[in-house]
């Protein structure tokens, strides 16, 4: 089963984050990589046509997601597990702090 979000940098559509049976992965979007001034959603995720991939949620992500008492109170709202990091970035990083955000995508 994959999951999947948009992800936004400043209002603007930059790429794509999923999980996938093989674990994580973020890919930028082609019409935002030749738009004029692209810029990263992070310093570790440099611009790229290649999809970054890993076993786990990519740092910058997992980063995303609220600690805490912000994290408490979102697995009581959204009945979410801790260990559900996919989850968990879909659910709570609509509104993000800082230029990015992400907006699930329901297939």
């Amino acid at each position: 089963m994959m999951r999947k979000g948009k992800v936004f940098y400043k209002n603007i559509l930059a790429g794509f984050v999923y999980q996938d049976d093989d674990g994580y992965g973020f890919s930028y979007d082609e019409d935002y990589l030749r738009s004029e001034n692209p810029e990263p959603v992070s310093l570790t995720l440099p611009l790229t046509e290649e999809p970054y991939r890993a076993k786990t949620m990519l740092p910058f992500f997992d980063g995303l997601i609220p600690e805490g008492w912000l994290l408490t109170i979102a697995e009581k709202n959204w009945k979410l597990n801790a260990n559900d990091r996919m989850g968990l970035l879909l659910a709570v990083c609509k509104d993000c702090i800082g230029a990015v955000h992400i907006e699930p995508i329901i297939e």
